[in-house]
Formats: structure tokens, C-alpha cells, sequence
């Protein structure tokens, strides 16, 4: 346990009842921080009539549907296409390679008045007409202005040797569709590509990782782990998000090439946050730009939703990270994993929770502590009884809280050389 933990602060009045899949913490700090009286304040794009007449009411229905649909519809030049970067692991009954392979579409065009949208955006922030950051602000709002096209099959080339089938996708406009692939190399990187017609536009590769079951692996947190997101503030997270540039936490880019150095290059990253798909892009540039390749996991909702923006990022993110966390661990269940996370969301029970279940999966927890009063939202999310609850009958040793990144490497060599000994008197 760490040295970098406040003192419990004095009881206070207890607030009002939260409400379904909201921490009693999560509800506090909205509270406190106003997040619903923003929310209500953000253009709903949901109200905005659609550019042409795509989806179709009959294409919209028989998207309940998912994958049965009988009349799936092709991609056309007028799409935008994303493909999701993906870990490949091997199916623990056939030992043959496979992967959980993500697409989305939506519509290149938008029906939104972006204009209004994106002075709407700025005046909240401050900025007056005419700043450079409002052309930044167009482009991080096109995903929530676009709308998804439903019932859309997307095809890849997959290493320039096999062809996969995705979708067609649900109501979100999201497929989602376990495939086999063929072998490779333990941390080998193959390249998908999606074959659509001349201007389609969007994220036409995917890169797929193949981890072996064995091994290290990490999963990291990124809004205020290793991205200045400021989630404890509502205004906060909409300048981090769509004004300004994309900034890494100090200290936390030296600390994940250490921890990629002492690991192994091949080792599995997923980086998982509770943002929703609409940042993916976004998400995807930075992590690729400071950090380690990975798996980059979002929430599958908000499309056309602004306030759910925040919503996501403040409601329900236990639940939401530990179901993620339960998928990954289904891949790569021997695996040893090392989580990093921060003290402004939760993490720390994520982790905790995780940890009991799978105590030889969860190798090392470290959880940053964030003392920004806009990243945090509320001071006693920093408490000692908190961690102590979150990580109750967890061996110390396991968990550490810390400020400094480069603290952390002592806790990671200390991890290391636990499991070296424990391999070598095996």
C-alpha cells in the first residue's frame, strides 16, 4: 500500500438516493459538479432530420434483427467505415486462433446544423467566434453528428489471405462477430483491410494482435491514467474532448515503455475506457501516438447523444469495466495481467473486484491518484478508507496508489521477480 493515500474525511450528510448502475461515489460527484444541468444545457442531435433517406424504416426494423437479418444492405461510397483494432487468442477448446472483430458504420453526411452545433460547443467552453479551436471542435463532433446506418455488412481482407464476412450490424450500427484467423507468431501484428467502393471514407484497417496464453499482458485505464480527461468536471471533460489537444498524463508514457521493455514487446495492452465508441478515432490517434499498440475498448452507445458523453463516463463504469474485464479474461485466462487505473472513476473497485474473482489472473494493481479537484470531482475519492474497502483482502503487495509514475517501477520489478521465483521453484 501506498504512502500517497489522504486520511478519511469527517461523515457527511448522506445525499440523495443514486440512481440504477450509478455508484453512490458517481452520484455524489454529479451532484457536486452539476453534470445534469450541463447535460440538459447540449444540443440534441437526435432531433436533427437525417441528410437523405438512409436508414430506411423497413432497413431500421429488420435491424433488430442483428445478424439474422434477412436483407442485410452493402456498404456504398456515401458510408463512413471504422474497423477496431483487435487482440487474436486461442480458442482454450480447438487451440485454433481467433478474434472478436468490431466494425461500424454510419453515414458520411450529416443532417445537424454543424455550425450551431459547434458555436453551441464553444460558447460552453469560452471561446469566442472565430478561434482556431472551433475547426478541432467540427472534426471530434462529426462522429456524434453522423447518423448509423444499421444492417450494414462490411468485408475484409485479412492479411491478404483470408476473406471475413462482418455483420450485418445492429441497431447502433455496430457488428460485432467472432471469426477464426489464420496462424501466426506469438505478438506478430497483421494488417485487415475493408474492401469498400471508391469514396467510402473512415478507418478502412484494423491491426490484429495475436498473444499466446501465456505470458504478461496489461490493461490500462486512459481518461486521467494516461489521457488529461478532467472526468470529476462536466466542462472539464467537453474542453479535454473536443478543444483542445489531446494531452498525456506526465510521467505515464516513460512508465509504459519501461513496463514494455521488462514485459516482453509481444504482451498483450487493452486499454479500456468507459468513453463511448463515437471518441474511437479520436482515442485510437493518441494512444498510438504515446503509448504501447493495443486494444482499444469503448462503450458501445451515445451515437447522436452529446450528453451521453458525459453519462458514460460518470455512470455505471464498475459494472461496465468489469464486465469488459470478464471478456478479456474468457481470451487470455492464463495470462498474468497487470492493471492500471486512477482514482477518478472506478478503478480501484473494478480492480478489487477482479482480483478476488480471478486472484491468479490480477498480478499487480496501481491506481493513480489524481488530486486535480476538476479530474478527481470529490477530495474523498482519494480517501484511505476507500482504497481500503476497494481492495479489501487483497495482499498489500498487490496494490499500490501512487503520484509519482516513476514510483511505480519498483512495484512492477517487485511483481516481476514474484512470479520469477514462484516459476522457478515450480
Amino acid at each position: 500500500m501506498s504512502r500517497f493515500i489522504r486520511k478519511a474525511a469527517p461523515a457527511k450528510a448522506a445525499p440523495s438516493a443514486p440512481g440504477r448502475h450509478e455508484s453512490d461515489l458517481e452520484h455524489r460527484t454529479r451532484k457536486a459538479r452539476n453534470f445534469e444541468e450541463t447535460e440538459a444545457k447540449l444540443p440534441n442531435l437526435r432531433n436533427s432530420p437525417a441528410p437523405d433517406d438512409r436508414p430506411s424504416i423497413t432497413t431500421s426494423l429488420l435491424s433488430y434483427l442483428g445478424t439474422w437479418n434477412p436483407r442485410p444492405q452493402p456498404i456504398t461510397s456515401n458510408d463512413t467505415v471504422w474497423l477496431f483494432d483487435n487482440t487474436a487468442y486461442r480458442n482454450p477448446t480447438t487451440n485454433n486462433w481467433e478474434a472478436e472483430v468490431i466494425a461500424a458504420v454510419f453515414d458520411k453526411e450529416t443532417g445537424v446544423k454543424v455550425s450551431f452545433v459547434v458555436a453551441d460547443i464553444a460558447e460552453k467552453l469560452g471561446l469566442g467566434h472565430g478561434d482556431e479551436a472551433e475547426a478541432r471542435i467540427k472534426d471530434r463532433l462529426m462522429p456524434f453528428m453522423q447518423s448509423v446506418l444499421p444492417g450494414r455488412v462490411v468485408n475484409v481482407d485479412f492479411g491478404r489471405r483470408t476473406q471475413l464476412k462482418l455483420g450485418p450490424g445492429g441497431r447502433n450500427g455496430i457488428s460485432s462477430d467472432l471469426r477464426q484467423l489464420p496462424r501466426h507468431k506469438d505478438g506478430e501484428v497483421v494488417t485487415g483491410v475493408a474492401k469498400v467502393p471508391r469514396g467510402t471514407n473512415g478507418l478502412l484497417e484494423m491491426k490484429t494482435v495475436y498473444a499466446e496464453p501465456e505470458g504478461w499482458g496489461v490493461i490500462s485505464d486512459v481518461d486521467d491514467t494516461i489521457k488529461v480527461t478532467q472526468t470529476g468536471d462536466p466542462i472539464g471533460i467537453l474542453r479535454s474532448t473536443f478543444a483542445a489537444d489531446a494531452a498525456p498524463v506526465p510521467g505515464m508514457h516513460l512508465l509504459y515503455k519501461y513496463i514494455e521493455t521488462v514485459i516482453s514487446k509481444s504482451a498483450p495492452w487493452f486499454y479500456l475506457s468507459a468513453s463511448p465508441y463515437n471518441l474511437y478515432a479520436f482515442l485510437h490517434e493518441f494512444i498510438n501516438k504515446f503509448y504501447p499498440h493495443g486494444t482499444l475498448i469503448l462503450r458501445d452507445a451515445s451515437w447522436r447523444n452529446l450528453a451521453g458523453l458525459l453519462t458514460s463516463l460518470t455512470q455505471g463504469t464498475q459494472e461496465y469495466k468489469v464486465d469488459r474485464m470478464e471478456k478479456i479474461h474468457s481470451w487470455l485466462p492464463r495470462r498474468k495481467m497487470i492493471c492500471i487505473g486512477d482514482s477518478t472513476q472506478s478503478d480501484p473497485e473494478a480492480y478489487g473486484e477482479m482480483y478476488r474473482k480471478y486472484p491468479n489472473w490480477v498480478k499487480l494493481i496501481l491506481i493513480r491518484r489524481v488530486e486535480n479537484i476538476a479530474e478527481v470531482g470529490l477530495e474523498e475519492k482519494n480517501d484511505a478508507s476507500r482504497f481500503e474497502k476497494a481492495f479489501k483482502d487483497i495482499p498489500e503487495s498487490v496494490w499500490h496508489v501512487y503520484s509519482d509514475a516513476e514510483e511505480c517501477h519498483k512495484y512492477i520489478d517487485a511483481a516481476i521477480e514474484a512470479e520469477a521465483k514462484k516459476a522457478r521453484k515450480a
